[in-house]
Formats: C-alpha cells, sequence, structure tokens
C-alpha cells in the first residue's frame, strides 16, 4: 500500500477541525511526494465535502468524497464544482509508477490549467511553486516569477495565492560527472541557507496549504505570494494564528 493509500484511508477516520467545511476541492498535481500528501490531507473527514484529483489514467477509489477528474474533461472547463483548487508542482519525483495516474503538471501547464479552472467556475486558487534553497532570488519571494503568473493573476480569481515553497532536491546517483558535481555543490548549498529558509517536510506543508485555503473565504480578495519564511514560522507555532495574522488586512 503506498503513501496516498494510506493518506485515503486515514482521511476517513480524522476527527474534524473547527473550521468551515467547504463544498469541493480539486488538487491539479496530486502525484509524487508533496502531492500525495496534500490530497491526503484534503481527505481528511469534514475538511471538504468532496475532492476531485485531476487524472490522465483510469483510477479505482473506495473513498468516499473522492472524486476522479479526467484531464480531457478538466480541459473542457469540468471543475467538479470545485470553490478552490490546488495546482502543485515538484522539482524531483520518483514514485515507482505508484501516482502515474495522477496529472503531473509543468511550470508551462500553468497559465492552461488556471484558464480552463476559472472556466470551470474555481473561485480560490493555490499554486504551491518549489525551489532550490538558496536559489530563489530575493525580488521573487513576494512577487511573480514568470508572466505567466502574472497572466493568472489576470484571470479574475477571487483569491490567488502562490507558495514559495522550499523543497530539497534529490541527490544524483547516476548521471554525468558534472550533473554529480552539481547535485553536490547544491547540497552545500543548502547548508548555508538560514533556518526559516529550509524546506518544510511534505506532510507538514501539505497541512499548511489546505489549511490556508480553509482561511481565504474570510479574508480580503486579491492576489498573494506566501514565502518560504512564513511557512516555516507556520510549521513552528499556532499555524492557523501565524496564517490568519498574514492574511489580515494592515
Amino acid at each position: 500500500m503506498n503513501l496516498l493509500q494510506h493518506a485515503m484511508r486515514a482521511a476517513q477516520t480524522a476527527a474534524a477541525p473547527a473550521l468551515r467545511r467547504l463544498e469541493c476541492a480539486l488538487v491539479v498535481g496530486g502525484g509524487g511526494a508533496l502531492g500525495s500528501a496534500l490530497l491526503g490531507e484534503a481527505l481528511v473527514a469534514g475538511r471538504f465535502q468532496r475532492v476531485a484529483a485531476v487524472i490522465t489514467a483510469p483510477l479505482a477509489s473506495t473513498v468516499r468524497g473522492f472524486d476522479p477528474l479526467p484531464v480531457a474533461a478538466l480541459q473542457a472547463g469540468d471543475a467538479r464544482g470545485a470553490e478552490v483548487a490546488f495546482v502543485v508542482f515538484e522539482r524531483t519525483r520518483h514514485s515507482n509508477g505508484r501516482d502515474d495516474a495522477f496529472l503531473q503538471p509543468v511550470p508551462e501547464d500553468l497559465l492552461p490549467i488556471a484558464t480552463a479552472l476559472r472556466a470551470g467556475g474555481v473561485r480560490r486558487l493555490v499554486v504551491v511553486v518549489p525551489h532550490a534553497p538558496a536559489l530563489l532570488p530575493q525580488a521573487l519571494k513576494a512577487g511573480f516569477a514568470s508572466e505567466d503568473e502574472g497572466a493568472v493573476a489576470a484571470l479574475g480569481f477571487e483569491h490567488l495565492v502562490f507558495l514559495r515553497a522550499a523543497q530539497a532536491g534529490t541527490a544524483a546517483v547516476g548521471g554525468s560527472r558534472l550533473q554529480r558535481f552539481a547535485a553536490w555543490w547544491l547540497g552545500q548549498l543548502v547548508l548555508m541557507v538560514p533556518t526559516r529558509e529550509q524546506p518544510v517536510r511534505a506532510v507538514k506543508l501539505a497541512a499548511l496549504v489546505v489549511q490556508l485555503a480553509r482561511l481565504l473565504p474570510s479574508a480580503t480578495p486579491g492576489t498573494r505570494v506566501v514565502p518560504q519564511e512564513l511557512l516555516w514560522q507556520a510549521s513552528q507555532a499556532d499555524a492557523e494564528a501565524v496564517l490568519g495574522a498574514w492574511l489580515a488586512p494592515p
């Protein structure tokens, strides 16, 4: 049984949190370590009535409230009535085939996916954009990283959030000598990164992302960029209080 299956089973018995229950959530990028953790977190009983995930191949599910959504249906504007959608990008992916049924987006897919989600009636969009620690320019920590992100902001989502989440890479076992050296060099850079900019574990990060999304309905509409420092702070303290204070108007 893989990580996602464990998460789905646990979702059926977990206690419901105090935050209000939203109608439906949609996950794009439900495979990989972070994607499967976020999907499992969204499926925890009481958080959402239904959770859809975009798939590229048939997926059998015995979990109540889980709704596999074929990628063709999303492209046609079917978002399963979701109020909030998550788009999860991952820097590395070593699934051994266990999550190949899920659509795994790449950065070039962001604008087409966001356009389809908006056409499908999604009002709130949370995009998780991982980066290597120490390599994200300071100017991008609070702004758009590409023209596509700016174009997504112009689509008219009620709430749009980009999370700049630090994500550790995987050491290169094979590859050329130059590739192995580059992996070693990046590993040394991580040792020089301040603690608050270090990656948050996938399971904890997934919990923070879902909690943030569930706080959005009470926040002022707009586009926001969540820096890694805030994610680290929220992971060390009362996450709801830290995220709620950040969302509150100045």
